[in-house]
């Protein structure tokens, strides 16, 4: 067996290039990131020559970007490392109006909600770029520009450019047209908004390329065309492919199943176990993706996962660069090590009070009070569906409770673990968490003696 992959995770893991691809453009055609996109051949050679100015939208329909958000992150930060200069536009106006959805409207949300959404977007998107040197990046909201711009300025300036034919045979919009609720007019005029963006980002910085999700081409192409009619040149366009986990869903908010970029949202410990269970057959492509291992690192680790599946190197590896690359090497390092410690190959005692808690809420848990029967606990924590089950795990050596396995049913739980917590496990890979509470009658009344 060929020896371990030797990667240094305490390195900066940001190549400005891999020495293996002839240009930027190569590489992130190998990493599978153009779905579609304009002129192939044209693209290249830009890429290829003097820096460039590109954007990428967000819209803040939500208070945090999630792992779908991600991979426009990761490219512009790869074009970044290239040279060229990333604009980080956070949609104040589109995110009044939202795009539209395959399936229905979109509920409005409050302007003041919006614009403090606006804050926590622009934040995050400053995380991943850099804002020194000559090709720093800027933040730019779109608001800025619409906001001033009457009705009239908008239909006489922009409107004219758009021809309704074409509008409607975009798939979001053919979509909803041919559903039982339809499209407002709001929503059928965002991708004349997002035009607008664009244009108004060549004329003020230059800007000749935005990159977006492969479901955004439609209004991606809006400002193509636009720029084309209205500037008479051609600027460009890269639609990402959309992630998918392995039963086909993609990632993002809309699916129900968003990773968020919030820690508040989705805690590093939960980040990383999402990345830990990836399917094998994903393994290779996320490590593309969303790592910045070279290709001859990536190679490497997938042949040694390959090797040995069930040792689980490539989704380790991605994980861990990936919850890092979020949420710094501390936060991954502290996920990492409550990973470890639940599964038995760590010492939960080891484990600081707040991480311990956090991994602890992403399991089934219960607060209890202390001096609660083991076999109590197994039920109201969903480990078994009755005492007689928990009676009969326990007398069959399957249940452990902060690591030590249980061999009495009396035995009852008393918050060993730091910040007053256990951990209880049935076989090998059931856990559960538990916060001990006092009970009721334990809280002194007031006027007590209690310092």
């Amino acid at each position: 067996m060929s020896a371990p992959v030797a990667i240094d995770f305490d390195s900066p893991r940001e190549p400005a290039n891999d020495p293996t691809f002839e240009s930027v453009w190569d590489e992130i055609v190998w990493r599978g990131l153009v779905h579609v996109s304009t002129d192939e051949a044209a693209l290249r050679d830009l890429l290829a020559g003097p820096p460039i100015t590109y954007y990428c939208g967000f819209d803040p329909t939500a208070p945090s970007l999630h792992l779908g958000n991600l991979v426009q992150l990761l490219l512009m930060r790869r074009l970044q490392l290239a040279g060229h200069r990333p604009l980080g536009l956070v949609g104040g106006s589109t995110g009044l109006i939202g795009d539209p959805k395959p399936t229905a409207e979109r509920t409005l949300n409050d302007s003041a909600l919006v614009e403090e959404w606006v804050g926590y977007l622009q934040t995050q998107v400053a995380r991943f770029l850099d804002f020194d040197g000559e090709n720093a990046a800027r933040l730019v909201n779109n608001l800025d520009w619409t906001a001033p711009m009457s009705a009239i300025t908008f239909l006489r300036d922009i409107g004219k450019h758009y021809r309704v034919g074409t509008m409607l045979k975009k798939d979001a919009v053919s979509a909803r047209l041919n559903s039982e609720d339809g499209i407002s007019y709001a929503e059928f005029s965002y991708q004349i908004l997002q035009g607008l963006d664009f244009r108004e980002l060549y004329v003020q910085y230059g800007c000749v390329l935005q990159t977006g999700g492969s479901d955004q081409w439609g209004n991606l192409t809006s400002g193509v065309d636009l720029i084309k009619r209205a500037e008479g040149t051609s600027v460009h366009a890269i639609g990402t492919p959309l992630i998918t986990n392995s039963d086909g869903r993609k990632f993002g908010k809309s699916e129900g199943n968003a990773i968020w970029l919030d820690p508040a949202l989705t805690s590093p410990y939960a980040m990383y176990q999402f990345w830990l269970n990836t399917d094998d057959a994903d393994v290779a492509d996320r490590l593309k993706v969303f790592t910045f291992l070279t290709r001859a690192e990536i190679e490497a680790v997938v042949a040694e996962h390959e090797a040995a599946p069930f040792r689980r190197i490539g989704q380790r590896t991605v994980a861990r660069l990936v919850t890092s690359f979020v949420h710094g090497a501390d936060a991954a390092d502290a996920a990492i090590a409550a990973s470890d410690a639940l599964f038995g190959q760590g010492d939960l005692t080891a484990l600081d009070a707040d991480t311990l808690a956090t991994a602890l809420r992403e399991l089934p848990h219960a607060d209890l009070p202390p001096g609660t029967p083991v076999v109590q606990a197994l039920v109201d924590t969903g480990l078994v569906s009755s005492l007689g089950e928990g009676r009969r795990a326990i007398a069959q050596g399957g249940v452990t409770l902060d690591g030590a396995r249980v061999t009495d049913d009396a035995a009852v739980i008393d918050g060993a673990l730091p910040g007053g917590v256990s951990v209880l496990r049935r076989g090998k890979k059931t856990l559960a968490g538990v916060f001990v509470v006092p009970a009721l009658g334990d809280v002194e009344a007031p006027g007590g003696t209690g310092r």
